[in-house]
């Protein structure tokens, strides 16, 4: 099973865009934007890991990387 959420590489000028899916929900600039981010999508980030696997795929660094 893939990730739902994907945290996409850093841009060139900080910070990371975030999608579910096909559907693009923000640029994040660090993880509070990311737990924003998915509870607008509706996920209950109350137990949250962001190191699952299952529920957020991290592209180009995890939740510490957010500047190339």
């Amino acid at each position: 099973m893939s990730a739902r959420i994907v945290v996409h590489p850093p841009s060139p000028s900080g910070g990371r865009w975030v999608t579910d899916g096909a559907e693009t929900l923000g640029r994040a600039y660090g993880v509070v934007d990311v737990l924003e981010f998915l509870r607008r999508a509706g996920v209950d980030t109350e137990d949250l890991r962001l190191d699952d696997p299952h529920v957020i795929e991290w592209l180009g660094g995890g939740p510490g990387v957010w500047w190339p």
